[in-house]
């Protein structure tokens, strides 16, 4: 079956004033989490943020590339410079998203292998080589639900689901009862929770974990209430998992023994984890 190349959607024929912009993990964030939350803190923060090298001119056109998966990306935004703010450190151009092709931001997926470390590259002697693997029905809005037994997320993942209320992740989570586990990554010591109907859900119980870092767990609200570390430590070192799921008839007085089980054997009572009983 004959390939299907970026350039035959977008139908570019002068290239010489176009340049494609790569955004991948900084090293502390995740921009395809940022765009969950919000496609504009790629399509302008993201895109037009300039350290000390100057990356575009006035006049020239910009694709907005969002890495996605191994050689996988997403078309975010295709934007026109119209101004430069001379600005260092910070989001130094304005721009127009041209409409024309604004059916595909966000749903067109597609393989290219990046071999150079620059963040941005003139499109020309690159473009053609952008295979178009798959167009969205709908807005790219994060990694789909993959299973009860297959769920790790960190602090940012879930956020952008519970921000967005990723559909296929809360009729996932939202009628479950649920042992689940939290993981510092910065120690190793874990807690072990349940959401047994009384307490909530297991939807709601993450989406307090995302509103206030601790659930109502006191060695969690510690470590918020720590000048310290704070709520910053729960987001940037906290990892959400399931260790066993079920559905909302099962007795929560079951699910509690399953719970008292998993701490002893993941060993995360104090002071070895942040489970106080």
């Amino acid at each position: 079956m004959e390939k299907i190349m970026l350039n035959d959607l977008l139908k570019i024929e002068d290239q010489s004033q176009w340049k494609i912009k790569f955004n991948i993990f900084n090293g502390t964030t995740d921009p395809m989490v940022e765009y969950t939350k919000n496609p504009e803190i790629v399509n302008t923060q993201w895109l037009f943020w300039r350290t000390d090298r100057r990356y575009f001119n006035v006049g020239q056109t910009v694709i907005c590339m969002l890495k996605i998966g191994h050689n996988l990306w997403l078309l975010t935004t295709i934007k026109h410079i119209t101004n430069e703010l001379d600005v260092k450190n910070g989001i130094n151009y304005e721009g127009n998203e041209i409409n024309e092709y604004s059916k595909y931001y966000g749903r067109v997926i597609v393989k290219y292998h990046k071999t150079f470390q620059s963040m941005v590259r003139w499109t020309s002697g690159i473009l053609d080589d952008f295979e178009v693997l798959q167009v969205l029905p709908s807005v790219f809005d994060g990694i789909d639900f993959p299973g009860y037994d297959q769920t790790s997320l960190t602090f940012e993942q879930l956020e952008g689901i519970i921000i967005r209320n990723k559909r296929d992740w809360v009729n996932a989570l939202e009628n479950q009862k649920a042992v689940y586990l939290l993981r510092d990554n910065s120690n190793g010591k874990s807690y072990v929770g349940s959401a047994t109907g009384d307490n909530g859900m297991l939807l709601q119980r993450w989406r307090n974990y995302v509103a206030n870092g601790h659930g109502e767990n006191v060695e969690l609200l510690n470590i918020v209430n720590d000048p310290d570390k704070g709520f910053t430590h729960i987001k940037n070192n906290f990892t959400y998992s399931i260790l066993e799921n079920y559905n909302s008839r099962v007795d929560k007085n079951y699910i509690l023994q399953r719970e008292s089980w998993w701490k002893t054997v993941l060993g995360s009572r104090a002071p070895y984890g942040y489970n106080l009983n």
